[in-house]
C-alpha cells in the first residue's frame, strides 16, 4: 500500500494534476487505464496500479482490502533531501557505493536530483511521459527517463547520451521495490544457472542452482539478461529488461533500514535491471545507452 496520504491525493485526482506531497512535486493520474504517481524528486515512479485491479478498489468501510498496487513504499519517508525508498528509484551515473573515485553518494546523485517534466503524450490506452534533470549531473553524460503505462505494464526507461569528448565508464540501475505478500513467500523463475555476485559474502561468486526462493536476507548480482517472474502465491509479476547483463536481488530480512518501519519491512522484494561491475557500460561521444524494465502480469505472454 502507499502512504495514507498519498492515497488521499489519488483519489481525489480525476485525470492528471499536479501536488505537493511531502515537500516534494508530484505528478498523480487516475484514467481509464488505471493508477501512476511519479516523483519529480529522482524522476521516481512511486505507484502503478493497472486497470482492471484499479477497478476494484473498494468503498472506504472496506479499505484494509484494497487491491495492491505493483510496486512498495514505505510508510515513513525521510524528509527532503532524502530519497524516497520505493517505487522504482533511478541510480545514476553509478550504481550503490561505485563511484569512479569511491567518494560519490550512494548509488549517484539522479534520484535525489530535481527533474522537470518535458512533456506527456497520451495514447488511447494509456500515457507516456518524458523528464529530464533541471540541473547537470555529470560533465560528459546527459540522463533522460521515459515513462510509460497502461492498462497491461509499466515500462521505465533511463537513458544517457553522450555528449563529451572522451569516452566515460558507468553503471546504474533502475532499483524496482515490488510489492509483495510476504517476501519470505517469494519465488522467482528465470535465474536458474545463472553466475552471481553475493554481496553479502565479500562479492563471493556462486552459481544459482535451482530457481531461487527468498527464505532470508539477501544481495545478489546476477549476471543474467533474461526476465524474471516474480511469484508470491497470491500475484505473478513478469520484469523484463533492455539493455542490462545483470539483475540485482535484494531484501535486508530484518536488518531494515531506518525509514523502513518492521510492519511494513516484509511487503517487498526488489528484482532490477541493472549495469554492475559485472557489465559496466563504455560510452564514446555521440552514442547513447537505454537501460529499461517492463513490469507486467505473469500471466500474459
Amino acid at each position: 500500500m502507499i502512504p495514507t496520504s498519498l492515497r488521499q491525493l489519488l483519489d481525489a485526482t480525476q485525470g492528471q494534476r499536479l501536488e505537493i506531497w511531502e515537500g516534494r512535486q508530484v505528478w498523480l493520474a487516475r484514467e481509464p487505464w488505471g493508477e501512476l504517481v511519479v516523483s519529480l524528486q529522482g524522476a521516481q515512479v512511486l505507484h502503478f496500479l493497472p486497470a482492471p485491479e484499479a477497478e476494484r478498489l473498494p468503498t472506504p468501510e472496506a479499505a484494509s482490502v484494497a487491491p495492491q498496487g505493483w510496486l512498495w513504499m514505505t510508510p515513513t519517508p525521510q524528509p527532503l533531501p532524502g530519497a524516497i525508498r520505493g517505487g522504482i528509484p533511478l541510480c545514476w551515473p553509478w550504481f550503490a557505493n561505485e563511484s569512479p573515485d569511491g567518494q560519490g553518494e550512494m548509488h549517484g546523485p539522479a534520484r535525489k536530483a530535481q527533474w522537470r517534466l518535458e512533456a506527456t503524450d497520451e495514447h488511447e490506452d494509456g500515457i507516456e511521459l518524458h523528464l529530464s534533470p533541471e540541473t547537470r549531473l555529470h560533465e560528459q553524460l546527459i540522463p533522460r527517463a521515459v515513462i510509460q503505462a497502461n492498462a497491461q505494464r509499466l515500462h521505465v526507461e533511463l537513458i544517457t547520451e553522450h555528449r563529451g569528448t572522451t569516452p566515460v565508464k558507468f553503471t546504474g540501475a533502475l532499483h524496482t521495490y515490488l510489492q509483495v505478500s510476504h517476501v519470505h513467500h517469494c519465488n522467482l523463475e528465470g535465474l536458474a544457472g545463472a553466475r552471481y555476485l553475493d554481496k553479502l559474502k565479500g562479492f563471493a561468486e556462486g552459481v544459482q542452482q535451482g530457481e531461487p526462493g527468498i527464505r532470508g536476507a539477501i544481495d545478489r548480482i546476477y549476471q543474467s539478461n533474461h526476465e524474471v517472474v516474480l511469484d508470491d502465491g497470491e500475484r505473478r509479476l513478469r520484469i523484463a529488461k533492455q539493455g542490462s547483463d545483470s539483475t540485482v536481488v535484494w531484501h535486508p530480512d530484518q536488518a531494515l533500514p531506518p525509514d523502513t518501519p518492521a510492519e511494513a519491512g516484509h511487503q517487498f522484494l526488489c528484482v532490477e535491471a541493472a549495469c554492475t561491475r559485472l557489465d559496466p557500460v563504455w560510452l564514446v561521444p555521440d552514442a547513447q545507452h537505454l537501460l529499461a524494465t517492463t513490469i507486467s502480469r505473469g500471466d500474459t505472454p
